[in-house]
């Protein structure tokens, strides 16, 4: 069988023609997108040399060296002064504290992320945009802000106050209204890094499992959960991260009882206020350590994603 030329009828001809004209454009654009980039990396090295070095500069003046002093700090009397600080039993008492808080408010976030997530993605929906924009809150509003809501709320002069007073239930000075305080400074990083993965990914695989006649829990856990499970692990290493740091609405509900509602960053300020500044940076180690902890860990995990 010879190959024959393609002869296309007179009627064709103009819509293949009308359709050069938009891919040759296209074309273009893309060449000279490129030629743009390769002139940017095309710059003279003296340039790029000063881009760097600003770069790097601007990181170790302002995250390296204070790190490395807190560390130096906490050391300056020796090992052993270092661990009877961590040993103090209001320091055990702040760490044990802020250990479960977070652990509480990781929970509770990780279930409203993918619940929100999930809401925001598959369906369709009156005030979708307003959900959104109140996921979004605890970026802008200042956590003091937050602190002091949840006192007006549940606090002994709040609007529940009398209602919890008459059961005898603590929420301001005691773990749950440190819990609240630190899920609303929390909330959004689960969801934030769960919503434009899975609306990138769609609802095929979700719609093709159910007509293959799986129940929402099985399609859920079967086919959702490892399509998002990097960003999921992702988003709950950040929460845990800055449930972990806060201090401004957790300040604001914990009434500062030493022993009983201080967390690490509120014993922290203590000790520095009492002038006992290797205590305060030896526990202030102590959370950093936690911090580059996460760190290492967010980028092990970018990398098993990236290999997936």
């Amino acid at each position: 069988m010879t190959d024959q030329p393609l002869i296309l009828p007179r009627q064709v001809l103009p819509r293949y023609a009308g359709g050069i004209g938009p891919i040759r454009t296209a074309s273009m654009t893309f060449r000279k997108a490129t030629t743009r980039i390769s002139d940017a990396r095309a710059d003279p090295a003296p340039m790029r040399w000063a881009i760097v070095g600003i770069a790097i500069a601007f990181l170790v003046l302002f995250i390296v060296v204070p790190l490395l002093n807190v560390f130096a700090q906490a050391f300056s009397k020796g090992i052993e002064a270092y661990f009877t600080a961590l040993r103090n039993p209001d320091a055990l008492a702040a760490i044990g504290l802020t250990l479960v808080a977070a652990a509480i408010s990781v929970a509770l976030n990780l279930v409203f992320g993918v619940i929100a997530a999930w809401a925001l993605t598959k369906y369709e929906f009156a005030g979708k945009s307003l959900l959104i924009t109140v996921i979004d809150l605890p970026f802008s509003v200042s956590p003091v802000i937050a602190g002091l809501v949840f006192v007006l709320l549940f606090g002994a002069q709040g609007y529940l106050g009398p209602f919890l007073q008459a059961y005898d239930i603590k929420i301001i000075f005691a773990l749950p209204g440190i819990v609240l305080a630190t899920v609303f400074v929390t909330f959004p990083f689960v969801a934030r890094e769960l919503i434009p993965l899975m609306r990138e990914q769609g609802t095929q695989d979700e719609e093709a499992a159910l007509s293959l006649g799986a129940s929402g829990l099985r399609t859920f856990f079967r086919v959702t959960l490892p399509n998002v499970k990097w960003a999921l692990l992702y988003g709950v290493l950040l929460c845990n991260a800055r449930a972990m740091g806060e201090f401004g609405a957790v300040s604001v509900v914990s009434g500062h009882v030493r022993g009983e509602t201080n967390t690490m960053p509120l014993h922290i300020e203590i000790l520095y206020n009492e002038y006992q500044f290797m205590a305060a940076f030896a526990v202030a180690s102590l959370l950093a350590l936690l911090a580059l902890v996460t760190l290492v860990a967010k980028v092990l995990l970018e990398g098993r994603a990236a290999r997936d």
